[in-house]
């Protein structure tokens, strides 16, 4: 199993750990270092960890016997009326669509077995299944001007963004189910993004909304100071 702390505490930490820090920004002289710095974190993020690196698949034999759990909510996000819940796919497309998870279930999906890899320096092996992004963008039709993917949830409004190329990832998937199993919601249920190329925070769970978009969106924790980029 390779393990990569140096490299991860390095790209998803640095500028984390400086501007979130007991809330502090950097104060009006060094907050515009601190941000050209994480818009650099980003850059070098992008350019060393996107395109077609693939991560390394295990065995299921290989899981990790425990996985924790993360929400922002006081409470883990259970939906009140799960029938009624819709993925709706919206912005720079030429088909929006309202999809049911029985929809989404029936389209070809992708079952990996992965390292997760936590900011916070852990990391667990698992499986998941679901529809592989580039299947729904295909549907949909994104637009050539489409450049960012932004995702919402129900989770106290926790959302983040993406940069379309690294959505397109062949190994980007929207994940139903965890380990063999539907998943459930101290995962993300019913549907939540994954990918290993990403920290865990960048991987939205509880999943309402998809937009393709010509403008960068900020992200739940971005927006505190995290790399927007958070590539593993």
């Amino acid at each position: 199993m390779s393990h990569r702390p140096n490299r991860r505490a390095f790209l998803a930490g640095a500028v984390g750990g400086l501007l979130s820090a007991c809330g502090w920004d950097g104060g009006s002289l060094l907050r515009p270092r601190l941000q050209g710095f994480s818009r650099f974190n980003d850059w070098l993020g992008g350019a060393l960890l996107s395109g077609s690196r693939v991560a390394p698949t295990y065995d299921p034999s290989q899981r990790s016997g425990s996985f924790p759990s993360y929400h922002i909510s006081g409470m883990t996000p259970v939906l009140a009326d799960p029938a009624s819940w819709r993925l709706e796919v919206a912005g720079l497309v030429e088909r929006p669509a309202s999809l049911t998870l029985d929809e989404i279930r029936a389209l070809p999906g992708l079952t990996y077995t992965v390292e997760h890899h936590c900011v916070e320096g852990w990391s667990a092996i698992a499986t998941w299944t679901g529809l592989p992004f580039r299947a729904l963008a295909d549907s949909v039709g994104a637009r050539a001007e489409a450049r960012y993917v932004r995702f919402d949830s129900f989770d106290s409004g926790y959302y983040n963004g993406w940069d379309l190329e690294a959505a397109l990832h062949p190994q980007t998937i929207l994940a139903y189910e965890f380990n063999d199993e539907v998943l459930g919601p101290d995962h993300g249920a019913p549907l939540r993004v994954y990918a290993p190329h990403k920290l865990g925070y960048k991987l939205t769970k509880y999943l309402t909304r998809i937009t393709f978009t010509d403008e960068r969106p900020g992200g739940y924790w971005e927006d505190q100071g995290y790399p927007w980029y958070g590539g593993v």
